[in-house]
C-alpha cells in the first residue's frame, strides 16, 4: 500500500528501526528515536544498492517520489544513481574551487609577469574594485551574460565607462584562459560586445568655456573630502600630464628648489623623459602633499589600510562626479584638453603647448634629445595660465555669469600681451615670431591693422 502524508505524520519511535514502503523501492525510514528520512533500494550490475534521498519533512512525500523516477530513469540508460551522485558532489566541489576570483588570479599570476608594474597594479586593481565583489565566488563556468553584464552596467553607471571597457576586455581573456584550461565552456564576455556605451576615439570630455572652467575649479577648491584626491584635482589643471602620470608620482622625481618635475621616461606614454615646470600655485601644492606623504614614496598614497602603493587612480573622477561633472561633460584626462584648447585660444605658441603636453614626436631620435625643448618659455606659460585660471577661479566665486564673461575678457587680453616675453625694452629688437603667439593669433592682429613693432607698440602703449 502506497503512503499518505496523513500517515507519515503520525508515525512515531517505538524503539525499533521501522521502514514503510511506497513501493518501486522507495520506503520511509525510522530510527528507534523517531527520526525519520526517505531511501531507495535498488539493484545494479546484478548487486543491492540502497541511496538516501533526504529526511522527512525537508523531503516530503512528492519530491521523494520525485527522486526515485529521477532515479529509475537513470537506470534504464545503465547509469548507477550512487555513482551518479558522487560525480555530481565531485563536480560541485571542482566548481567551489573553480571561483572567478581563483581562475582570474591564476591567470593574472601566469600573464603578468611580462607586463609593467602600472600596468600590473591597474589591472588587478579594476578585478578588485569592481568584479570580485560581485561575481568572484560564482563558479566561473556557471556564470552567465546577465551576471556579468550586471556587474559591468555597475561601473558604467557611475561614470567609469573607460574602466567598465577595460573590466570586460580583461574579463574576457580570463574566460578565454578558463575555456583553454577546460574550466568553462566558452567566453560569455564575447556575447556583451556592444552591450556598453562606446568611449570617445581619443577625445575626452573637457569643459574649456572659460566661465565654466571658472566654475568648475571652484568646485575642485570648495571639496575637502580625502585630502590627497582635492589636491590631485588642484595639481590636475596646473601640471597637464596625463592621470596615471600623476597618480604615480614618486618625491624623487619632484625638486621643490628648481621648481621642476622630471618624470622619467618608463612612466610616460611615449616613453620619453618629460620635464614639467612648476608655477607658484603648483608648488604651493606640492609642499602641502609633502607635509602629509613626503616621508614615502608616492606623493599621493594608497589610502586603504595595507596599500602601499599609489593612491588608486579612480578617485579623482569619482570625486568629480560628486561635485557636479556629469559624464560626458568632463574627465580627469579633460585638463588636458583644457589647457590646449584654453592656450591656442589665448595666442600661445603651439609647438610650447605641444611639448608641455608631451605629446608623441614623429622623430623618436630627436625626441629623445629635445625634452628640454622651450623649457624657459614653457616656465612662463604655465604661470601666465596658472594665474590665469585664478582669476577665473575667483571670478566665478565673486561674481554672476555677465560680470564673468566681461572679466574672462580682460584677462584673456592681458595674457595675450604677456606670453613668455616678460618686460620689453624700448630698444629690444623683436619680432612677430618672438612674442610667442601662433601665426593665427599673429594674423587676427594683422586684419586689424597692426604689423610687426606696431603690434607690440599697440598693446604696451
Amino acid at each position: 500500500m502506497k503512503l499518505t502524508d496523513t500517515f507519515i505524520r503520525h508515525v512515531t519511535a517505538n524503539g525499533k528501526v521501522q521502514k514503510h514502503s511506497d513501493g518501486g523501492g522507495l520506503f520511509l525510514y525510522v530510527t528507534p528515536t523517531g527520526k525519520k528520512s526517505w531511501r531507495l533500494a535498488y539493484r545494479f550490475a546484478g548487486r543491492q544498492k540502497l541511496i538516501s534521498l533526504g529526511p522527512y519533512p525537508s523531503v516530503s512525500l512528492r519530491q521523494a517520489r520525485e527522486k526515485r523516477e529521477d532515479a529509475k530513469k537513470l537506470l534504464r540508460e545503465h547509469i548507477d544513481p550512487s555513482e551518479a551522485r558522487r560525480q555530481a558532489r565531485e563536480a560541485a566541489a571542482e566548481a567551489a574551487r573553480n571561483s572567478f576570483e581563483d581562475v582570474a588570479r591564476e591567470w593574472y599570476a601566469k600573464y603578468s609577469g611580462q607586463w609593467t608594474n602600472a600596468y600590473k597594479q591597474a589591472v588587478i586593481r579594476i578585478l578588485e574594485e569592481n568584479l570580485f565583489p560581485h561575481i568572484g565566488k560564482r563558479p566561473i563556468n556557471a556564470i552567465t551574460p546577465k551576471e556579468l553584464l550586471a556587474a559591468i552596467r555597475r561601473v558604467e553607471e557611475r561614470g567609469a565607462l573607460t574602466i567598465a571597457h577595460k573590466a570586460l576586455r580583461d574579463t574576457g581573456r580570463i574566460f578565454r584562459y578558463a575555456v583553454v584550461t577546460g574550466r568553462a565552456e566558452h567566453d560569455i564576455a564575447a556575447d556583451l560586445r556592444g552591450a556598453l556605451a562606446p568611449t570617445a576615439n581619443g577625445h575626452h570630455a573637457a569643459i574649456t568655456e572659460p566661465a565654466a572652467v571658472g566654475e568648475l575649479l571652484s568646485k575642485v577648491y570648495a571639496y575637502e573630502g580625502n585630502f590627497f584626491i582635492s589636491r590631485a584635482l588642484r595639481l590636475a589643471p596646473l601640471v597637464f600630464v596625463r592621470a596615471n602620470e600623476l597618480i604615480r608620482a614618486e618625491w624623487t622625481e619632484i625638486d621643490l628648489e628648481a621648481a621642476e618635475w622630471r618624470i622619467p621616461a618608463e612612466r610616460m606614454k611615449m616613453k620619453q623623459i618629460h620635464i614639467v615646470p612648476l608655477s607658484r600655485q603648483a608648488l604651493a601644492i606640492f609642499r602641502e602633499l609633502h607635509k602629509k606623504s613626503g616621508g614615502g614614496q608616492f606623493v599621493f598614497p594608497g589610502n586603504r589600510a595595507g596599500n602601499d602603493g599609489p593612491m588608486y587612480r579612480g578617485g579623482p573622477l569619482r570625486v568629480l562626479r560628486q561635485i557636479g561633472c556629469a559624464t560626458g561633460e568632463h574627465t580627469f584626462h579633460g585638463f588636458r584638453s583644457m589647457a590646449s584648447t584654453l592656450l591656442n585660444e589665448l595666442g600661445y605658441n603651439a609647438a610650447w603647448i605641444e611639448r608641455q603636453l608631451a605629446h608623441c614626436e614623429r622623430n623618436g631620435v630627436r625626441a629623445a634629445y629635445n625634452y628640454a625643448e622651450y623649457l624657459p618659455e614653457r616656465r612662463r606659460m604655465v604661470q601666465d595660465y596658472a594665474d590665469y585660471l585664478d582669476r577665473l577661479r575667483l571670478s566665478s566665486d565673486s561674481a554672476g555669469v555677465e560680470k564673468q564673461a566681461d572679466e574672462t575678457e580682460d584677462i584673456s587680453r592681458e595674457m595675450d600681451t604677456t606670453v613668455a616675453i616678460g618686460k620689453i625694452d624700448e630698444n629690444a629688437q623683436i619680432t612677430e615670431k618672438d612674442t610667442g603667439w601662433s601665426e593665427a593669433y599673429r594674423e587676427k592682429l594683422r586684419a586689424a591693422g597692426y604689423d610687426g613693432m606696431d603690434i607690440m607698440r599697440a598693446w604696451y602703449g
